[in-house]
């Protein structure tokens, strides 16, 4: 595996990672698992959307992995999700034992080039940092080559429906009881609307104190504002004011006839009863 690989980590596989840090056994300093995801069509990247804790005893002198239950593991993984493929392992904890090449190399025979993720559940330096690596060879021709822990970038990437998860997660930080109730879609689109026009804003900003003369400006925010103005659908405000009360009036439609369908269960229902009893 090339070392500009990057890894790109879903907050899903974070989730698990806490919690099956959280359920470890006591006398347990670390936890592993493998990790599942997809490899990019250009190979430059792994998107890794899913992962699993594996068992394992491990001391100063040895480390077992109960390697019968991560296979059984994956192929349940698979019944359900088939693109998902196991792209490497992780740990939890800032260091790289020697125990950790030999996990690696069982994850080397299971795939090719696999990534090793470490996550820092023991906040060491006050913050969990998140690392990745990939194993490469080292040592001189003609001798026996060594191995080491090469790092790569690491990126987290959401769905939609992970972004709505974890902002209602984040919630809770400020909730003594940590306990969050849900919002209601209305609420929901509220609070993203108000969020575009604050990051609207602070790009109005920018733009204007480039083409004044404050900032300088910066290639890579330009492409990334062109990619954001293209996406825009080129439509006048009269087609967006017509799409958008179609797309209500079916909404309105769906939510009448849904009411109705409960009517006429409830109805049914009583019917039902007053027959029975007669």
């Amino acid at each position: 595996m090339a070392l500009n690989f990057v890894a790109q980590v879903h907050p899903v596989v974070f989730f698990s990672i806490v919690d099956s840090y959280e359920r470890r056994n006591p006398d347990a300093h670390r936890v592993i698992g493998t990790l599942l995801g997809t490899v990019g069509v250009d190979k430059g990247a792994v998107e890794i959307t899913n992962c699993f804790c594996v068992p394992h005893n491990e001391s100063k002198e040895e480390v077992a992995v109960e390697l019968d239950f991560a296979k059984d593991m994956y192929e349940l993984h698979r019944k359900v999700n088939p693109s998902e493929v196991i792209v490497g392992w992780w740990a939890t904890g800032h260091e790289i034992t020697d125990h950790s090449l030999l996990i690696h190399d069982y994850y080397s025979r299971v795939t090719s080039n696999p990534i090793h993720l470490t996550v820092d559940t023991t906040l060491h330096g006050g913050r969990m940092n998140i690392k990745a690596y990939v194993s490469a060879s080292m040592g001189v021709p003609g001798r026996t080559p060594g191995t080491m822990f090469a790092p790569i970038p690491v990126s987290t990437v959401s769905y939609s429906p992970e972004i709505v998860g974890t902002n209602v997660a984040q919630k809770s930080k400020y909730s003594r009881p940590r306990i969050v109730d849900p919002t209601s879609d209305l609420h929901q689109i509220s609070e993203a609307t108000t969020n575009m026009e604050s990051a609207l804003d602070i790009l109005i900003a920018y733009v204007d104190d480039v083409l004044s003369g404050k900032v300088q400006a910066d290639n890579y925010i330009g492409r990334e504002l062109t990619k954001i103005v293209n996406r825009v659908p080129k439509m006048s405000a009269h087609d967006f004011e017509e799409m958008l009360n179609t797309n209500m009036k079916d909404l309105l439609m769906v939510m009448y006839l849904s009411q109705l369908t409960k009517v006429n269960v409830s109805l049914n229902e009583k019917l039902t009863m007053l027959v029975a009893t007669q």
